[in-house]
């Protein structure tokens, strides 16, 4: 990666409002999703497995920024979604094969493009990432 691009990466973290960092993870995990599918076709262990290695901490963080007690069912069914995600992952792994790669990737692009949505109907303020946050606050759609 390029340093003037990991440069704009890290500004556009650093200045994203919650619901555009979930987005970027979403992001993320699908990248490395594709990035995993990639190297499991030209037989490259170590990049497949490193690949899925950080889908796995992607889904994790997206499990551990839910707002539970906000949240309610939804955050329940989304934590059960990220589990099952994370085990279509592991069995990717060790089986070496692409179908838990193809449903994981289906499922994170489904929630990806629900977010995305969710997004759009919270009508976040233009200026939102301009607002300093004292601490990590999770981010849920359920209003």
């Amino acid at each position: 990666m390029s340093k003037g691009y990991q440069n704009y990466f890290d500004q556009e973290v650093m200045t994203a409002d919650p619901v555009r960092l979930v987005e970027l993870l979403y992001h993320g995990a699908l990248d490395s999703i594709a990035s995993a599918r990639r190297h499991l076709a030209t037989g490259d262990i170590r990049a497949r497995s490193k690949a899925i290695a950080k889908t796995m901490e992607i889904v994790t963080e997206l499990s551990l920024s839910l707002n539970r007690e906000a949240g309610g069912e939804l955050s329940q069914s989304l934590a059960e979604l990220y589990a099952y995600t994370e085990t279509l992952l592991i069995e990717a792994n060790a089986r070496q094969t692409d179908p838990p790669l193809a449903e994981a990737e289906r499922l994170l692009t489904t929630l990806s493009e629900a977010w995305g949505k969710c997004a759009q109907e919270t009508n976040m303020p233009a200026n939102a990432h301009i607002v300093a946050r004292q601490e990590y606050q999770p981010v849920s759609c359920a209003y």
